[in-house]
């Protein structure tokens, strides 16, 4: 992410403005060319969504939706007291997700029909009976681009709750969309390319172990012993292609942060500790070298105000080459992803 300023006289925005504090411009974000405009200019119509999630971002051409919004196929049941709020809150997340996969110039389109293979949708949905023992429960998850989110998460008293009777380090509503589009992107990077296939057995384990079997036996017996010397997370360690969404999560955190770092012009390069040239080193291990300095940072200011890490994990070896991975087949699908990171790593 990085910072905005305003079209109209040059003021600082942030990603979710809607509005020139210093000027009163109604602005809005366009997303294809990752700037904000004066609302309602030419071809700046804004989303009709605005007065609905409060969404801020230039409509499609020929649309009344915006990118982001044209991606759902299922919103709250806006009657539900709370509903709006926490689609409102949904969409933030989605729209920051959005940022970074466009940033990298990966595919963002909405799916032509729900049987269609590619395209994204997503179903924000709530509990028809509610929570509790027995009662059903709408799960998060990705079904061939089709992505589920309970709107409940959107609430940080039950998001809270989850993570804790998860085991989780970590539960953000960014952190499910990057999680889940990172199941999308394997099936469209991945899947079908028996090169890509075979370097990510090599690192990640092969994919084919049964699925559902591998869920049942991380939830019955909980991740094995050592499994943060292989893993970012123990859910992580359950299949490859958690261990991949994990991974894939954990890469947009990292490049998302480091740009917003870059955006504040955070010297890093004053906290870094110094080493012998490696000749071997990677572009992308210095940005992994940027991303711990940072995580250590903000950790201890954390610390400071009697909070928890702000960054709760750690980047093993074979963590960093899963990362390392990722990193070089965005570079492969597409050269000008790499500027994307290569600013992080500045």
């Amino acid at each position: 992410m990085k910072l905005f300023t305003c079209p109209h006289c040059g003021q600082r925005l942030y990603f979710e403005n809607s509005l020139c504090l210093n000027c009163n411009t109604p602005v809005a974000y366009h997303p294809h060319r990752g700037e904000f405009v004066v609302a309602g200019a030419a071809g700046a119509l804004i989303c009709t969504n605005a007065g609905e999630c409060d969404c801020n971002w230039v409509a499609e051409e020929n649309l009344n939706l915006c990118l982001a919004c044209s991606l759902n196929h299922t919103i709250p049941d806006l009657s539900v007291e709370g509903n709006r709020l926490r689609w409102t809150k949904l969409e933030m997340a989605k729209k920051r997700t959005v940022y970074t996969l466009l940033a990298l110039h990966l595919p963002v389109a909405p799916k032509a029909s729900p049987e269609e293979e590619v395209g994204i949708a997503f179903d924000f949905l709530g509990d028809p009976i509610g929570p509790g023992p027995g009662g059903e429960r709408i799960l998060t998850g990705h079904d061939n681009g089709l992505i589920t989110l309970n709107v409940a998460e959107a609430d940080s008293p039950e998001r809270e709750a989850m993570r804790v009777a998860m085991g989780e380090r970590y539960r953000t509503l960014l952190g499910h969309f990057r999680h889940e589009l990172g199941h999308y992107y394997w099936d469209r990077l991945i899947r079908d390319n028996p090169e890509q296939l075979a370097a990510f057995r090599d690192i990640f384990g092969d994919e084919q172990v049964d699925y559902a079997q591998s869920l049942q036996n991380h939830y019955s017996n909980g991740a094995p012993t050592g499994w943060a010397n292989e893993h970012i997370s123990a859910y992580a360690a359950s299949h490859p292609w958690e261990d991949w969404a994990e991974c894939w999560a954990h890469y947009l955190h990292i490049v998302d942060t480091l740009e917003m770092a870059e955006a504040f012009k955070v010297p890093l390069e004053r906290l870094d500790v110094p080493t012998p040239p490696d000749p071997n080193a990677t572009e992308f291990q210095g940005v992994l070298s940027r991303w711990i300095t940072l995580s250590e940072v903000v950790n201890s200011i954390n610390r400071c105000m009697g909070l928890g890490d702000l960054y709760p994990f750690v980047i093993s070896q074979p963590v960093a080459k899963k990362l390392t991975f990722i990193d070089g087949l965005l570079k492969q699908t597409s050269g000008v992803a790499a500027q994307h990171v290569e600013h992080s790593a500045a």
